[in-house]
């Protein structure tokens, strides 16, 4: 099962969003040579989520994030 597609992580700039790997960014498993892959929050900026089919269901307002201390 893949790993679930984070939202809105913290520092995206320091993974690799190309696969289910989430590899640092300097250091890609890939290997390929090529570079690290925005997370789309990069580019389309923090409601990326809501705009086009992304078939990604969002957290309902009532569910807090999971990085958030219980």
């Amino acid at each position: 099962m893949a790993k679930k597609f984070p939202l809105q992580p913290k520092h995206p700039e320091r993974i690799c969003w190309g696969c289910d790997r989430y590899c640092p960014a300097g250091s890609l498993a890939c290997g390929n040579g090529a570079d690290r892959t925005m997370h789309p929050a990069e580019m389309l900026g923090e409601d990326w989520h809501l705009i086009g089919d992304w078939g990604i269901e969002a957290p309902s307002e009532t569910q807090k994030p999971e990085d958030e201390p219980r």
